[in-house]
């Protein structure tokens, strides 16, 4: 019996290492050609960056000025910040609501917002570019606004399953002692909902840092385009030709921070998903 547990075992672990290589390859290879020039990266883009074909940080200053690189950075950190910091205390606050307020308006709000995690948004992303541009909401703002909308619902829906493992009486001792709705709230059961705010916060970060598609439709390629659409438009020439090099490098530092980010916090993903699990 040991003898087949420990197999089993090894075949377990075997799997996962593999699965890891496989995961982390791409990010060895951008990392490999980041410093190759660009006649090697086209034509050996599986060797290491070795004698001649090294060529330093060179790639890296040319993508940095080529792509305004500080400014997009600027404006993805605006809108990934105050959209996720919008969405985790907005989104909790209204599946607070729909959980303790039981009436056919809070039913119907829920089904709501889980409906949306099901609608692809390729079906609406050309009446809400319309929109878009018709409210004014072609701006770093109005992105702001628009990922609060489309993150709202998978995260109302991991808010209301942890907020209903809450037992109702720890709220009602803080009304008896004299909080209102808001400090209740804010004081009593935000900081006791911070696992699933981190799960979260850390999946609506990636969504949005990594977002092309809304960014290049909402704000095109002015000033205020965000770090992915920066650097495809800014390192790519006349027919199509990319400077792969430069590409390469600014591709490192677009995916440093939000890796950075999700290794501070990826502890609580587990954590907030199974909490938010225990009743549905």
């Amino acid at each position: 019996m040991k003898a087949k547990q420990k197999v089993f075992n090894v075949a377990v672990y075997t799997v996962l290492l593999l699965l890891t290589a496989v995961f982390l390859a791409p990010i060895f290879i951008i990392l490999m050609n980041s410093v190759k020039g660009n006649f090697y990266i086209s034509d050996e883009p599986f060797s290491l960056p070795l004698g001649e074909k090294f060529v330093s940080f060179d790639n890296f200053l040319k993508g940095f000025t080529q792509s305004d690189f500080l400014q997009a950075f600027m404006n993805s950190a605006i809108i990934t910040v105050l959209s996720v910091a919008g969405i985790v205390v907005l989104t909790s606050m209204a599946a607070w609501y729909i959980v303790r307020v039981k009436n056919r308006l809070t039913k119907m709000l829920y089904y709501a917002f889980t409906f949306s995690m099901i609608v692809p948004f390729q079906m609406v992303m050309y009446t809400v570019t319309y929109l878009a541009f018709e409210l004014d909401l072609n701006s770093i703002w109005g992105m702001v606004f628009l990922y609060v909308g489309f993150g709202s619902g998978l995260s109302v829906f991991m808010f209301s399953g942890f907020i209903r493992s809450i037992p109702a009486e720890i709220e009602e001792a803080a009304v008896i002692d004299g909080c209102d709705p808001i400090r209740t709230f804010f004081l009593i059961v935000f900081p006791i909902l911070r696992p699933t705010a981190i799960t979260v916060a850390i999946v609506d970060a990636m969504w949005i840092w990594n977002d092309y598609l809304l960014p290049y439709l909402i704000l095109g390629s002015g000033r205020n385009r965000t770090l992915p659409v920066a650097v495809q438009m800014a390192l790519t020439g006349g027919y199509g030709n990319k400077d792969m090099g430069a590409l390469m490098a600014m591709l490192v530092l677009a995916i440093v921070p939000i890796i950075v980010f999700y290794l501070f916090c990826q502890k609580y993903i587990i954590r907030g998903v199974v909490a938010g699990a225990v009743k549905g």
